[in-house]
């Protein structure tokens, strides 16, 4: 199942994050597939606002630390960047395997580098720039 999505704001992505928020379920992973400021980040904003896990201007990327978390009363999420990592092995250093519960999301930005994570995926979510603010968005189910 596809469905495609065109947003014209950041606000508009973030209010689209919160609307996915309504229709995801733990346990889940999330991969997300964009270029440099294609937007991910800004819809984990709003997913994480949707899980009242974290307000919009709490989120911030991972790109240094490279896994954010954000708890929430129905789900811990997992904000993962993984754009600075080369290597299984220094895939393997971070843990991820642990972060895996019945309770959690993990909302995985460049995983596609990994094909564990493309084989595994329960969601992609592909974010396009194709304007100054807007960004085509692509949700596909698996």
């Amino acid at each position: 199942m596809t469905h495609h999505v065109l947003t014209h704001s950041a606000a508009e992505t973030i209010a689209l994050g919160r609307q996915f928020a309504n229709e995801l379920a733990p346990p889940l992973i999330v991969l997300l597939r964009g270029d440099l400021g294609a937007g991910k980040t800004t819809l984990v904003k709003g997913i994480a606002e949707g899980f009242q896990a974290a307000s919009a201007q709490d989120v911030t990327s991972p790109t240094f630390t490279l896994v954010h978390e954000y708890r929430g009363p129905r789900a811990t999420l997992y904000h993962i960047d993984l754009y600075r990592i080369d290597t299984e092995r220094e895939l393997e250093t971070l843990g991820l395997d642990d972060l895996l519960a019945p309770d959690s999301i993990l909302l995985i930005e460049w995983g596609e580098k990994f094909p564990r994570f493309v084989c595994d995926r329960n969601l992609e979510i592909v974010l396009e720039r194709v304007g100054e603010d807007d960004r085509r968005i692509q949700v596909t189910a698996f």
